[in-house]
């Protein structure tokens, strides 16, 4: 049975801002934000706690989360990539509410990613997962090319499940599956989410979509009928991956809102109030994005 109401977290200003060429000022920033959270979305990823000059767009993520003003119903989460991001980010935890911790289920791909091999990631992953429910906050985890790897092709599903579930024995309790280079296709990400619906029981399980070949839309609503009710997606269709080159961005959030509404399926977001955050994003970056709704707007039913 389809699912008739979804939860959607905002990535943009953390996975859509990182691949800016150029840093956004911190004021544009928090002034997005702050936009962002009034549409109704109760979930948005603000920041990352990296090194600065390995992905400078994201070095102020702290004076982010102490400028933001948004309504307290709304949870924030940041990304830490490793045991010194998250001491770093425990020195702002009064700020947010959720981490995320991440790998890749390929080898290369996280080789390249994070100069790392998949068991030293998930080991110092162990380590954070604890000490990120030891401080009282909401841990969250990411496995990245989930549906595949250009440089190793199709990445077992047997083995993206296993770090799956090795994540929730560590203490998280979501679960995200991300699609970072575009490979995916409907009929396998229906196959992918009824497995690890199955196989996960108590975890909440998140579809993470890139548009990259244009099946973004059609691989959320695979996810959503194999029963999926938790997404993420980037207002704008910000994003991407810096490995491998052309690897475009993630599908728009007043893109996925809008279809979801469209089948009848809540949100609870104010779409309208979503096109204008993406309209403002747009105009703060000073071209053209690529997301539908931007152009089109909401669908308008005539009435008699």
């Amino acid at each position: 049975m389809r699912p008739d109401r979804v939860h959607v977290r905002e990535v943009g200003p953390r996975d859509g801002f990182q691949n800016e060429p150029e840093r956004i000022p911190t004021g544009e920033k928090v002034r997005l934000i702050n936009a962002l959270a009034r549409t109704g979305l109760k979930r948005i990823e603000v920041a990352s706690f990296v090194r600065a000059d390995v992905i400078p767009q994201l070095s102020d993520g702290a004076e982010v989360l102490d400028r933001i003003d948004v309504p307290g119903d709304v949870r924030l989460m940041v990304l830490v990539p490793n045991s010194k991001g998250l001491d770093n980010a425990l020195k702002a935890r009064e700020k947010f509410h959720e981490a995320a911790i991440f790998v890749s289920a390929s080898e290369t791909h996280n080789k390249k990613n994070v100069n790392r091999a998949i068991a030293d990631t998930m080991a110092d992953n162990d380590v954070m997962a604890r000490r990120i429910t030891d401080a009282g906050l909401g841990c969250a985890a990411v496995i990245a090319t989930s549906f595949g790897c250009p440089y190793e092709g199709k990445v077992p599903l047997d083995r993206v499940l296993g770090l799956a579930e090795r994540f929730a024995e560590a203490g998280a309790t979501e679960i995200g599956f991300g699609d970072t280079t575009g490979m995916a296709n409907p009929a396998y990400v229906s196959e992918f989410f009824a497995a690890a619906l199955d196989r996960l029981p108590g975890v909440e399980v998140t579809a993470h979509f890139h548009n990259t070949r244009g099946q973004g839309l059609a691989n959320a609503f695979a996810a959503l009928e194999a029963g999926c009710t938790s997404f993420e997606s980037s207002f704008g269709e910000l994003g991407g991956c810096p490995v491998p080159p052309g690897s475009t961005g993630n599908i728009a959030t007043e893109d996925l809102v809008s279809m979801f509404h469209e089948m009848g399926v809540a949100t609870g977001i104010s779409l309208p109030a979503l096109i204008d955050a993406a309209r403002d994003v747009q105009d703060v970056l000073g071209r053209k994005l690529t997301s539908h709704s931007i152009v089109a707007g909401p669908v308008q039913w005539a009435h008699a």
